[in-house]
């Protein structure tokens, strides 16, 4: 056993305290007075002593101050703000989604509640107009709700109150250069290609009986015969030479037109010719709503016709009738390096043209609208019946010579 006495133990081998310096003790004694004084209790402010009696007094009448106590502590705010961020950042993929698919097809919403189906509003509205043809239908347009024509709504009960109103429904394609014809000579043709089927479908002196003036100056004076068969036809109408082949005509004293819209739905295309030319192909359908010519004085909203006469009954009947009229035309602008052709001119290749509700076997160079109160004119039809809305049939071989019945106007 070691009699080794432990390191700082004394001669009795009890610890002996360490000396503690001076300057210890004193910053010791300042901290400790320093942290008595702030600990100790202060007499509150005149201002803390009035809010305080203030809140004595509502505890005690049993109000509370407004957002304390009486709202969410702030942690549980937090909390539920987290939690709506969460649920909003796992929802939001899919309502992005569903906002951009209705955005594409409206139509998807139960009850289509933007008015975009095929008929019309419940408030008897028009529906939006449908976007423009592209291609080639292929088969007729579904049927419109069953409605009857007005003066307000010449259309309604129509596939044709959707369609674009007269030459803004005529889009132009955007011209390329073609063999030796520049873009902008192709552009230049292709714009009179658009004048000629508005001066000879849309145009009021046309539609109206006068002599187109603006179309013939477009034709190509040195293409045989053309030219010199629609001065024909205009002079001296006939079965053989009748200018409904060109032009739509009606006549001012038997119809007037029903508001200043006619409906034109078709589509335009362009490519190289046969004969180093460029080959523009148009195939549009036009709805003319009228009224009968008696009964324009007494129909309010009626278009009076410029220059014509309003004498009649004015019974003031409102009664609305259509006649469709669709025309397939192809046209060339040829080089006059390599043709004996007029530059800037057009020459007319094809024409072909389907009428629906006119008389049949009338060849007086104007169209005829049959109205459900009046009694028939020309020979009873004798051809197949036809929906006129049908842009899908081909009109070289339907047999366009007869006269039928149409399914709908």
């Amino acid at each position: 056993m070691s009699d080794k006495q432990p390191e700082g133990a004394g001669e009795s081998g009890e610890f002996e305290q360490p000396s503690i310096p001076d300057e210890v003790w004193e910053r010791f004694a300042r901290d400790t007075e320093r942290d008595i004084r702030g600990s100790a209790p202060k007499e509150p402010s005149a201002r803390a002593r009035m809010v305080t009696e203030r809140l004595r007094q509502k505890d005690a009448q049993g109000a509370q101050p407004e957002g304390w106590r009486t709202g969410p502590a702030w942690r549980e705010m937090n909390g539920r703000a987290t939690r709506r961020r969460r649920l909003w950042a796992i929802l939001g993929v899919p309502v992005a989604i569903a906002v951009a698919l209705v955005a594409v097809k409206p139509s998807l919403l139960p009850g289509d509640p933007f008015g975009t189906s095929s008929g019309t509003s419940s408030g008897g509205a028009a529906a939006a107009t449908l976007p423009a043809e592209t291609a080639a239908p292929t088969a007729a347009p579904s049927s419109a709700p069953p409605d009857t024509p007005t003066l307000d709504r010449p259309f309604a009960g129509s596939p044709a109150e959707r369609w674009a109103d007269g030459a803004a429904a005529i889009d132009v394609p955007k011209a390329t250069s073609i063999g030796t014809f520049t873009r902008a000579q192709v552009a230049t043709a292709l714009k009179q290609a658009k004048a000629l089927l508005v001066g000879a479908n849309l145009n009021p002196g046309t539609l109206r009986g006068e002599r187109p003036e603006s179309v013939l100056a477009l034709l190509d004076p040195k293409q045989p015969r053309m030219l010199d068969d629609a001065n024909s036809w205009l002079r001296a109408p006939g079965k053989k030479h009748d200018p409904l082949t060109l032009f739509s005509r009606f006549d001012p004293g038997e119809v007037r037109p029903a508001g200043d819209v006619v409906k034109v739905r078709g589509r335009m295309t362009f490519k190289a010719g046969a004969h180093a030319s460029v080959a523009i192909h148009m195939d549009y359908t036009f709805v003319y709503p009228l009224i009968q010519a008696d009964q324009a004085s007494g129909a309010s909203g009626a278009t009076e016709t410029p220059g014509a006469s309003n004498e009649g009954s004015g019974g003031g009947s409102t009664e609305v009738a259509r006649t469709i009229v669709r025309r397939v035309l192809d046209l060339e602008l040829l080089d006059p390096r390599k043709y004996q052709a007029t530059p800037g001119k057009l020459s007319i290749l094809r024409y072909e043209q389907d009428f629906g509700n006119t008389a049949c076997d009338v060849y007086d160079g104007f169209l005829h609208p049959h109205f459900d109160s009046s009694t028939p004119t020309g020979a009873p039809p004798t051809g197949p019946t036809t929906d006129p809305y049908d842009r899908s049939r081909d009109l070289q071989h339907s047999g366009t010579e007869t006269c039928g019945t149409v399914s709908r106007t």
